[in-house]
């Protein structure tokens, strides 16, 4: 796909992406192509400590990455586009994301240039308020399609986002900003998850059972590049990469030699902050890991993973 119109030399305004720091900023440029189609430019940086902090070999870029610039360029989308308004959240439903390069991810000695085309689907109510919507997106890298994102969100203003938390908690929800930023003591290793730095190990008391693997999620509330901001729950985004790594450990091969291509993901209730979160997976097949998670008995979210062994990837 033709690249030439978009510009890769700035980042795009923070607010329009729902980001604090301008470093997880990855979008560059938003155009709009049709009444409800866009195309969007971002930017995969060499070096990010997380979404860098890998034990892959030869490097490749992280498909969450990927996945965070398509939902950037979803947000900007909707808010500069369709007319959602500035003081909306996209609350994600569902999302599936194939891809079908691997060889295309591989990262140079320029930072990467990614094109998203996105199409959107769904209307607003009379008097001009999205509230549902979806969106497919088609990667583009080096002039290759690398592969398909497609999300199903809910639209909520902050006022009604708030309302609905305290609704379903009988309290006012906590914030992120408030929790211990300190480690579990039973922390997984790094290299078993296919990380380097502890920071970014979402895993601790894993637990081997009779086909299955299961473990706490545990994130430090210091990572910023998981908590850019505030939040009163786990993000979406947090659980697909502890759901990526509950896989990594489930499989017991050798992290850096195996690569994510495929996430399916379905989110039935906010993962809350004071309740422990338990994770459990299990093998559907050689490639495919089925992903739970739960707090007090309850269904959080289901997400399954798709992973190939490096020769399977080429």
């Amino acid at each position: 796909m033709a690249s030439t119109e978009l510009d890769f030399g700035r980042t795009v305004e923070r607010s329009l992406v729902h980001r604090d720091a301008v470093s997880e900023v990855f979008l560059t440029d938003v155009r709009p192509l049709g009444l409800k189609r866009v195309l969007a430019a971002a930017q995969l940086p060499l070096s990010h400590a997380y979404y860098n902090d890998h034990t892959h070999t030869p490097a490749r870029h992280d498909p969450l990455l990927l996945l965070e610039a398509a939902r950037q360029a979803a947000i900007h989308g909707s808010h500069t586009h369709l007319g959602v308004r500035s003081d909306t959240a996209m609350i994600v439903d569902n999302f599936r994301l194939e891809l079908t390069d691997s060889a295309a991810l591989l990262i140079g000695d320029r930072p990467g240039e990614l094109v998203i085309d996105s199409r959107f689907e769904g209307r607003p109510t009379r008097t001009g308020v999205w509230r549902r919507g979806s969106v497919t997106q088609d990667f583009h890298l080096g002039g290759e399609h690398v592969g398909t994102h497609t999300m199903y969100a809910a639209f909520l203003t902050h006022h009604s986002h708030e309302a609905l938390r305290h609704a379903q908690r009988g309290t006012p929800a906590p914030s992120s900003a408030d929790c211990a930023a300190t480690p579990d003591s039973q922390q997984v290793e790094p290299g078993s998850v296919g990380r380097v730095h502890p920071l970014n190990v979402l895993l601790s008391q894993p637990v081997r059972a009779e086909g299955s693997v299961s473990a706490q999620v545990t994130p430090r509330f210091g990572n910023r590049s998981l908590f850019d901001h505030a939040y009163d729950h786990l993000p979406a985004m947090l659980l697909t990469e502890a759901a990526h790594q509950l896989a990594l450990l489930t499989l017991a091969k050798r992290p850096g030699t195996t690569r994510l291509v495929g996430i399916d993901a379905s989110f039935q209730r906010y993962a809350e902050l004071d309740e422990p979160l338990t994770a459990t997976a299990t093998l559907v097949d050689a490639q495919m890991v089925d992903v739970a998670f739960s707090q007090g008995g309850s269904p959080v979210a289901q997400i399954a993973t798709t992973l190939h062994a490096a020769e399977e990837t080429r």
